[in-house]
């Protein structure tokens, strides 16, 4: 059972976790958090905007965190921070956050022959377990999941209801692995014949995923086709998302939904890929790439690129370009009459020269 036992604080000692300035009393408690329009006087909301400070008039909430600057616009205290949201993240997780508590084995799952797994652990019912697989501590493998053979997962990852793990994977620390997600299906790969048949290759690597990663629901990553897949430290990854064989996801980067991306291209630090953006393969991605939704990658992008279209261009080229396409039907028009007029004027002008 999950402790639900509420958490009281003082409103200095949050503003302390997030280097925020107190405008107010810093002794005050509050026991959680929640949204500007309801929350209550014992718990601490934000205010994202400075432009939007009218709405603290109308709040109950017991503290508000705001940006820099922002004067009281209510009685309650202020946390004075720089960045609203990172601030937000941090002390909303403080307060749901709560201790593991390890449930063992359940009778009704599996486990193989083998197996090392750590002295705090959960393991739900119809979790299948392969052979010679290690789990390290506080691991929670969560109803439906099924643990291939010789996979490796470190200290406090969770792998919830129904993701599938294939054989060999290696999974690390605090990792967070959402319903439905396959890590290690095969990749894409086949070779045509004289007959144009499609031969598979044999896909025999695996995948890696580092440290704090979180990958959402009903994602595809495939193992190698011979090396490794390589999810590095601090990437996150939202739903529906397909990463093929033999690619590389730098550190701290995010893939939002639907995003795919083809066989052996790399990803560096800190890339960023819009929602249904794509790559195709075998290109580089330097650091701090910015892909725009729907943007589609078909070469080797410089460090710091922001791109967006289809193939993707600069994105301030493809904003003009997508401010020109509305206008088209106008253009035309125009084309079409200018046209017209030239094509008059140039045969009078060879009627005048005959």
């Amino acid at each position: 059972m999950v402790d639900m036992t509420e958490k009281e604080t003082t409103v200095g000692a949050l503003a302390d976790m997030v280097k925020g300035q107190v405008v107010g009393d810093r002794s005050l408690l509050v026991k959680g958090f929640a949204p500007l329009d309801s929350a209550g006087v014992t718990e601490i909301s934000f205010l994202a905007k400075a432009g939007k400070v009218d709405l603290l008039a109308s709040t109950r909430a017991g503290a508000v965190i705001v940006p820099l600057g922002v004067e009281k616009k209510t009685g309650a205290p202020l946390i004075q921070v720089k960045d609203p949201y990172l601030a937000v993240a941090i002390i909303h997780s403080y307060f749901v956050a709560r201790p593991f508590a390890a449930q063992g084995v359940h009778p009704r799952a599996f486990v193989g022959e083998e197996c090392l797994l750590g002295k705090e652990i959960t393991i739900a019912p119809l979790a299948c377990i392969g052979n010679r697989v290690q789990l390290g501590e506080r691991v929670c493998i969560e109803p439906g999941a099924v643990i291939g053979d010789d996979v490796k997962i470190g200290d406090d990852t969770t792998i919830k209801a129904n993701v599938t793990v294939y054989a060999g994977c290696i999974v690390g620390n605090r990792v967070t692995i959402h319903s439905g997600t396959v890590i290690g299906s095969d990749g894409y790969g086949y070779s045509a014949n004289e007959r144009g048949e499609h031969i598979k290759r044999p896909q025999v690597g695996i995948v890696r995923i580092d440290d704090d990663v979180e990958i959402g629901a009903n994602c595809c990553i495939d193992r190698a086709a011979y090396g490794v897949t390589w999810i590095k430290a601090g990437a996150k990854i939202d739903n529906l998302v397909q990463v093929a064989h033999n690619v590389i996801v730098g550190e701290n980067s995010l893939l939002v939904a639907q995003v795919g991306i083809s066989g052996s291209t790399t990803l560096g630090r800190n890339v960023v890929m819009g929602g249904q953006a794509a790559a195709t393969g075998h290109i580089t991605l330097g650091d701090q790439v910015m892909v725009a939704a729907r943007g589609a990658v078909h070469n080797d992008q410089p460090k710091g690129a922001v791109v967006g279209g289809t193939p993707a261009i600069p994105v301030r080229q493809w904003a003009k370009c997508c401010a020109v396409f509305g206008k088209l039907p106008e253009l035309q028009s125009a084309v079409r009459k200018n046209t017209k007029v030239l094509a008059e004027l140039t045969g009078q002008a060879e009627n005048d020269k005959a």
